[in-house]
């Protein structure tokens, strides 16, 4: 019986719940595919879930992992498409915990499956599909985004904040990256951005509006909370507020009379919104194919990792150091 190793965790927690184990290489299923991983991509999805913080609870002992790179091993009944020995990415978007990536050996729908994208490594290719579906959905799909259009982005040096950079940029629009401190001003600057707001140093509403006096037309943010109202003071009329994420521990507020006042529309945002619409995910996929073709977008990464270095990879994650994505090799 050949053996395989797989990452999972038996109790919620920190980055030490994490084990590496052994099990025998799991046979594909109708409508499955076996897929040789080569690289993972880290997501702070992956910390919640560990932690029981995300959308879906995980049933322990549980897997993870949203995204890999790998080759394909084995198919199951009924799959077509595909072919053993295809390299293929990963769409996040499957029921957690069955499927997660963090193995040597997955198995995953065949229906989460695209083409590596030419032109990428296994390890840029790990770090492709949540944080541009996420950065495409979220601008163009849910904020409308298009050409001359001023755009805050927070959480801006994380892996969806520089994909959204890249985006905005493809678009024709102009971002604003939002960050806590300024120590990846000057990074951020070279990855697209028009300008850089640091939180810890600069009155977010006041400089945005500073930077664009007639509003921004779309903020697509990962924080929520309280921040939502500056946010709101310097938009546009008729613009949306995408909240992606919820890093801020505090409630989010609605900003009624500003939304009134403006006509704003503030709406939650999760990538499964592209991966459950056919339509839109041809999109996405389009859109996402040509720029990387044409060299205009590229997945930044920050550090890579073993599998056999998973606790070490997560407690990076955990630091908040990384400008890009966090990718683990197999």
């Amino acid at each position: 019986m050949t053996m395989s190793q797989v990452v999972r965790f038996h109790e919620l927690g920190g980055p030490g719940v994490l084990r590496l184990e052994q099990r025998s290489v799991p046979e594909a299923a109708d409508g499955e595919v076996l897929i040789e991983v080569q690289a993972i991509g880290l997501n702070r999805a992956d910390k919640m879930f560990r932690m029981g913080q995300y959308l879906e609870k995980a049933q322990l002992p549980s897997m993870l992992g949203f995204e890999a790179v790998g080759m394909i091993a084995a198919l199951g009944p009924s799959v077509q498409g595909f072919a053993v020995g295809d390299m293929v990415g990963v769409l996040p978007g499957f029921e957690l915990g069955r499927y997660g990536t963090y193995a040597e050996h997955a198995l995953i729908p065949a229906t989460h499956l695209v083409p590596q994208p030419a032109g990428l490594s296994a390890v840029e290719g790990a770090g492709l599909w949540m944080a541009y579906l996420t950065a495409y959905g979220g601008l163009v799909e849910a904020g409308g985004l298009g050409k001359g259009d001023w755009i805050a982005i927070t959480a801006a040096s994380s892996s969806v904040g520089l994909a959204a950079i890249q985006v905005a940029r493809q678009v024709g629009a102009r971002p604003i990256a939002v960050t806590l401190t300024s120590t990846k001003r000057d990074a951020l600057l070279a990855a697209g951005a028009e300008a850089v707001i640091s939180t810890s140093d600069e009155p977010l509403e006041s400089r945005l509006r500073e930077l664009a006096p007639y509003g921004i037309q779309c903020a697509f943010d990962a924080v929520g909370g309280p921040q939502v109202n500056q946010l709101a003071g310097a938009m546009a009329k008729r613009g949306t507020i995408v909240v992606h994420g919820a890093l801020s521990p505090d409630a989010t507020p609605f900003p009624l009379k500003l939304a009134l006042k403006r006509s704003l529309s503030v709406r939650g945002f999760v990538y499964t919104e592209v991966t459950e619409d056919a339509a839109a995910l041809q999109r996405v996929r389009t859109f996402i194919s040509a720029a990387i073709e044409a060299g205009i977008l590229r997945p930044l990464v920050d550090r890579v990792f073993s599998l056999s270095d998973v606790v070490a990879a997560h407690e990076y994650l955990e630091s908040n150091q990384q400008f890009g994505k966090i990718v683990m090799t197999v």
